[in-house]
C-alpha cells in the first residue's frame, strides 16, 4: 500500500530526466540529490524539424544536450555555403563555451529532426556556482578537461599539417 502511495507522488518524468542527465560524463560524479537540484536550472525545449538553434555570429548564452532527435552543426563556408561539422544525437552537449565567455557563436545549429534540448543558461551556472558550489566545480571542471583534451587535438593536428600556431596571447601563459 505503502509503494502504491509513493508511486503516486512521485513525478516519474523527473526521475527519467535525472537519470538521463546521470548518463552524461559532464555530470559525472553528482549524486542523485545534486542532478535533481541541477535538473531544476535547466530548460527544456522542443525544436522542429530543420528549426535553427542559432547561427554562427549570435552571442552565445547557454549549454545545449540533446535529450532526443538530431542536431546539425555547420560552418559557414566560402559563398555563404553551409559546410557540416557534425551531426549531434541523444548525449551530446554543445555551445559549453556560450558558460565561459560572451563571444560570438563559432557555428550554426539547426534541428535534422523534431528534437528535445535542455539548455543550461549562463545565467543558471552563476546560481549553481553560488548556490550549489559542488556541482558548480565539478560542471567547470569537465568543461575545463573537456576544453584541454580538444586543444590538445587542434595542437596535434596542426603540428601533422605542419601548420604554424596562432601567436601565443601572454596573458594566457
Amino acid at each position: 500500500m505503502l509503494e502504491k502511495i509513493r508511486g503516486f507522488f512521485i513525478d516519474k518524468q523527473f526521475i527519467r530526466k535525472r537519470e538521463f542527465l546521470k548518463s552524461l560524463s559532464i555530470f559525472k560524479g553528482l549524486s542523485a540529490r545534486e542532478l535533481g537540484q541541477l535538473l531544476q536550472m535547466f530548460h527544456s525545449r522542443t525544436y522542429h524539424e530543420g528549426e535553427t538553434l542559432f547561427l554562427e555570429g549570435d552571442i552565445g548564452r547557454a549549454l545545449f544536450i540533446v535529450e532526443s532527435g538530431r542536431i546539425e552543426l555547420t560552418k559557414n563556408g566560402p559563398g555563404g555555403r553551409k559546410q557540416p561539422l557534425a551531426e549531434l544525437g541523444p548525449g551530446s552537449f554543445f555551445g559549453e563555451m556560450a558558460l565561459l565567455e560572451h563571444l560570438p557563436r563559432s557555428a550554426n545549429a539547426a534541428a535534422k529532426e523534431r528534437s528535445v534540448l535542455l539548455l543550461l543558461y549562463r545565467s543558471k551556472l552563476d546560481e549553481i556556482l553560488h548556490g550549489y558550489p559542488h556541482i558548480g566545480v565539478a560542471i567547470m571542471t569537465h568543461l575545463a578537461r573537456l576544453l584541454s583534451s580538444r586543444l590538445r587535438r587542434a595542437s596535434e593536428s596542426m603540428a601533422a599539417r605542419g601548420t604554424e600556431p596562432a601567436p601565443r596571447d601572454e596573458a594566457a601563459a
